[in-house]
């Protein structure tokens, strides 16, 4: 490829980034309802609209009404480290990693609790080996890594005697990939992925057997008043109905509505899951013509269809920079520089959010990129 000239056409909404992610499409901010803005969170209308928030989660990614949802501070991080703060320690964990998040939860294992966890780990690109598993421990995992672009392919894994919790990173996974829920315990995620909404609030998902484990077991470590989720050795259930830890946005719970009411209105999770599937297949149809494109995840079984991790031939770090503030500067592609930790490449996100014409339309673009920055080497 040496071809300079700038394509003609661009996508029409450029947002490729891994999080924040693309707004769903028509979204702009005068859409969203005002009734709650202004209003204390407590307040009849505030609790009503949190809950309102949390129906439509249980009813757009069907999740079971054996399981509490429940919003918290934080975004994905916050919540992932509620579950381990409170649940860890009642048992050997295991803790497995593949790229940079699921590597953060180990290092929250071993140096923060510090409760010498079994560590299994893979390189960036690759799944470890998840027959090792032992399901007597409590095992934390990634259910897709939004670094490597790597996922489970499915729950069959997950064993459905176990003894231990399945405490799920799934941030980059739902709306988007099929969870197990009878396989799942713990299960978090963040608006600002999938959904296209805005960053500092979590989701925390609960099954019936986390419960038990946080009404029966005290861990040896103080809590943070933002981790507490029982009082007097009973689940806090208003936590669960609305009522937050801590002040929430009520802006961002707007947010998350709309998009919540668009995934509905597509036709709920399976219109979701098509779209990030045709996303993804437009983007691996541009990396199949072209050799100096590939897949960081090598495995189809195990490719992320949301946050799609590419190879570029010969790249370094600065290559890879400069093909993104190229893409930027044209307005073409926004934020699709690989992870910061992760191997040198481009990373584009592929959720729902995003429409399949406009990653079509990135295809003359990662040519151009790669080709002006080869000329200017």
């Amino acid at each position: 490829m040496t071809d300079t000239t700038v394509p003609a056409r661009k996508p029409a909404r450029p947002f490729f980034s891994s999080g924040p992610c693309a707004k769903p499409p028509g979204w702009s901010p005068d859409k969203l309802a005002t009734q709650s803005l202004g209003r204390s969170h407590r307040s009849k209308i505030g609790k009503a609209r949190l809950q309102y928030c949390i129906d439509l989660i249980r009813e757009v990614l069907e999740v079971p009404e054996t399981h509490r949802i429940g919003i918290v501070p934080g975004s994905d991080t916050g919540a992932v480290e509620m579950a381990m703060w409170t649940m860890l320690g009642a048992r050997p964990v295991t803790t497995l990693a593949w790229e940079s998040f699921g590597s953060g939860w180990v290092t929250d294992a071993v140096k923060q609790l510090k409760i010498d966890p079994t560590v299994i780990e893979a390189d960036y690109g690759q799944l470890p080996d998840l027959g090792q598993v032992d399901w007597t421990n409590d095992v934390v995992f990634t259910w897709n890594g939004t670094t490597s672009g790597v996922r489970v392919p499915n729950g069959d894994w997950i064993a459905a005697d176990r003894e231990g919790l399945a405490i799920a990173d799934a941030t980059s996974a739902v709306f988007a990939q099929d969870i197990a829920w009878d396989k799942v315990d713990v299960l978090t995620f963040s608006w600002q992925k999938v959904l296209g909404g805005e960053g500092a609030h979590g989701v925390l998902i609960l099954g019936p057997r986390a419960v038990e484990r946080l009404e029966s077991y005290t861990p040896s470590w103080p809590l943070p008043k933002v981790f507490r989720l029982t009082k007097g050795g009973k689940l806090i259930e208003g936590v669960f109905k609305g009522e937050t830890i801590n002040t929430p946005s009520m802006l961002a719970v707007e947010d998350a509505i709309f998009a919540l009411e668009w995934g509905k209105s597509l036709g709920g999770l399976a219109a979701m899951k098509a779209r990030a599937d045709a996303n993804a297949a437009a983007l691996d149809a541009i990396v199949q013509q072209r050799d100096w494109l590939g897949h960081l995840a090598t495995d189809p079984a195990s490719r992320s269809n949301t946050s799609v991790c590419l190879t570029v031939a010969g790249a370094d770090t600065d290559t890879i920079k400069a093909m993104a503030k190229a893409l930027e500067e044209q307005g073409a592609a926004y934020d699709i520089a690989g992870y910061r930790d992760a191997p040198p490449g481009l990373r584009i996100w592929c959720g729902a959010t995003v429409d399949t014409a406009d990653v079509e339309a990135l295809e003359p673009w990662l040519d151009w990129a790669y080709a002006t920055v080869a000329a200017s080497a």
